[in-house]
């Protein structure tokens, strides 16, 4: 199966709430490529890359967030893969 890229913005509260770490283990036990950052807006964007199943099961994670946080709203788009990442990284804010 053919991998895809996942772009999804998480609104709520989601920063300060340990997220983007929360973000980074899912992503490595899935083993996904890409990056999770904070944006200025308060929200966290995260792009990965990896199979379609693994990234509908990151979805369900980006949904639920790690405790203490409270995600009111996920967007996000399905593209093609890139392959441009090599690993799972934080990026900083945009």
């Amino acid at each position: 199966m053919e991998n895809k890229q996942l772009h999804a913005i998480v609104e709520g509260h989601v920063q300060g709430v340990g997220f983007r770490y929360f973000v980074i283990e899912k992503a490595h036990n899935l083993k996904l490529t890409g990056w999770v950052r904070n944006r200025f807006d308060g929200a966290v964007e995260v792009v990965a890359e990896g199979k379609p199943s693994d990234l509908e099961e990151l979805l369900v994670f980006l949904n639920d967030g790690p405790s203490g946080s409270h995600v009111i709203d996920v967007t996000s788009e399905w593209l093609p893969a890139q392959n441009t990442f090599t690993l799972f990284s934080i990026r900083h804010s945009e």
